[in-house]
């Protein structure tokens, strides 16, 4: 599925640029009969991640199977908080919510956000987020909800709000599948590695009690890939496959800049499963000659961002990318050629995909 660089948003042209499946409007097959699908992206990601999380699920798209070619929609929320540069960003490059809903979508992504308490409906963004809930439940065919979105959405509209943990869940970790019926995990391996990075967590029986489909688990670190009820009209992803492979690497160093500032009580721990001993032996250096140089008011020393990043392994890219074309071989079998239709005549709403658990 080519993605279609239909404007100037400087994420598509730099995925093209590295070699991403991605084409100019005057590339696209003139000859053949090519269905366009157009997917919303509502970023809700702070400005410091804005451009990278385009990317990082503009790149999963572009590399589904090439049955369709797919025009991104990146969207936001106007009660979200920018700097300058994001502001102007998204004057320039974005739609708007106004715009995506006359227009219509035949899919969309919402993704995480920064909060700052564990209460979601005292964000700013809730109360627009649930506007675009409930529009998209409508309008939309497949909705795909990234760890945060995922929570809001079981909160607002299923009364399942997130609960606290103990310590931050984050690290690469095994996941088994554990609904193999189902066309989202179809020729997935049926052991596959994910990342999570998050303090808050909704149990299965949270998401059984919704009456949600778990379809993807972990023992360590629990649910990551469920559906509604019907099998397409949400997905919810509780970890983060879209993931680069430096993207916890960064978060650690975020968190450990945030510690040495006295912004955290705590120095973070590592990863799990992410960075070998003799690489966290390199950051612990770093990060005591980092604590010295604060207390010192001298400037912070230079992250060894190149040298760990050359022993990182990804383990999680090709199922990311073989869930992710699911999702949009599903969207593409039922959706509407119409995309202020979400399904096409003949498809039971309630059973777009003719699932056999659905009575």
């Amino acid at each position: 599925m080519p993605l279609v660089a239909h404007n100037a948003l400087p994420s598509l042209q730099r995925l093209r640029e590295t070699g991403a499946n991605v084409v100019l409007p005057e590339d696209r097959a003139a000859t053949q009969d090519i269905r366009e699908l157009h997917i919303g992206l509502l970023n809700m990601m702070p400005d410091a991640a804005l451009e990278a999380t385009e990317r990082q699920f503009f790149r999963l798209i572009g590399e589904s199977n090439p049955i369709a070619q797919f025009y991104a929609h990146p969207f936001t929320i106007d009660a979200i908080p920018r700097g300058e540069k994001a502001a102007a960003h998204i004057a320039r490059y974005y739609d708007t919510f106004d715009k995506v809903r006359a227009e219509g979508l035949d899919a969309l992504i919402i993704t995480g956000a920064n909060v700052t308490g564990e209460d979601l409906s005292k964000e700013p963004f809730w109360g627009p987020l649930g506007e675009v809930i409930d529009w998209a439940w409508e309008n939309v065919t497949t909705t795909l909800l990234s760890c945060l979105a995922t929570h809001a959405v079981l909160h607002f509209r299923y009364g399942q709000p997130r609960v606290m943990q103990p310590n931050k869940r984050w690290g690469v970790f095994s996941h088994r599948v554990v609904e193999k019926r189902h066309p989202l995990v179809a020729d997935v391996n049926t052991r596959f590695d994910v990342p999570h990075s998050r303090w808050n967590d909704i149990s299965r029986a949270q998401f059984e009690a919704a009456g949600l489909r778990v379809l993807v688990e972990s023992e360590a670190v629990g649910v990551h890939l469920a559906t509604s009820h019907d099998g397409l009209r949400m997905v919810f992803f509780q970890g983060h496959p879209e993931y680069d492979t430096i993207s916890l690497l960064k978060e650690y160093k975020r968190d450990v800049l945030l510690y040495a500032q006295g912004k955290f009580v705590a120095c973070p721990p590592f990863p799990e499963n992410y960075i070998a001993r003799h690489e966290q032996a390199i950051l612990l250096e770093w990060r005591d000659r980092l604590l010295h140089a604060v207390k010192a008011g001298q400037p912070a020393p230079e992250f060894p961002e190149a040298t760990i990043l050359a022993n990182l392994d990804n383990t999680w890219h090709d199922s990311a990318e073989a869930v992710v074309g699911n999702w949009m071989g599903c969207m593409y079998q039922v959706t509407s050629a119409d995309r202020r239709k979400p399904f096409m005549a003949g498809i039971d709403p309630e059973n777009p995909l003719g699932l056999d658990w659905i009575g």
